[in-house]
């Protein structure tokens, strides 16, 4: 519980909006409760952080082969984040929140995930099934499209002056399409 609602008030009134007090009370314990789990605020935020990046590693490899050919693991893995994401909106939105920030350490990322999805894109740029490039710039390709519609879909919203995005599988598929061919040589 008192995790579960750390995470909902950082998502809804931010960092500073988080006291353990103000935890304390949504989560029905005491302060003192807190702290015997958690050294203090940062170290509360950290571990939230490290164990929310762990669950989402381990949805993202669920049934992924980082010898797949590209196109087919990189869907597995676009279904597997999005259907993560969409059942656990907090979640996404407190690591976006968190992914930039200096409130966390990234060192404690998960080796397993990492040396998969390593795996993975060199194995495809290795096979000249995509480019090579900058991890980042991969990843903006790969990836961002992917966050930017689930954000829509879930907040019900759309570019002003439109319906609500839905993203149905026609939309996933459309724009998966779009991702692989940027990425290609």
């Amino acid at each position: 519980m008192i995790r579960e609602k750390a995470i909902e008030i950082i998502v809804k009134h931010g960092f500073d909006g988080l006291s353990m007090h103000k935890l304390a009370k949504s989560a029905g314990v005491s302060v003192a409760t807190i702290y015997i789990y958690f050294k203090d605020r940062e170290d509360l935020i950290q571990q939230l952080y490290t164990e929310e990046t762990r669950k989402m590693a381990d949805a993202t490899l669920r049934n992924f082969d980082p010898e797949a050919r590209f196109d087919e693991g990189l869907k597995v893995q676009w279904l597997n984040r999005m259907n993560y994401c969409l059942e656990n909106p907090y979640s996404m939105t407190f690591m976006e929140q968190l992914k930039h920030s200096p409130l966390v350490s990234r060192a404690t990322m998960d080796t397993r995930f990492l040396n998969a999805m390593s795996r993975f894109v060199h194995k495809a740029i290795e096979q000249k099934e995509i480019v090579s490039l900058p991890v980042e710039i991969y990843w903006s390709i790969a990836f961002a499209p992917l966050y930017q519609l689930v954000k829509f879909h879930i907040s019900k919203t759309s570019m002003p002056g439109r319906p609500p995005f839905v993203f149905d599988e026609a939309k996933i598929n459309q724009t998966l399409e779009l991702v692989i061919k940027a990425l290609k040589p």
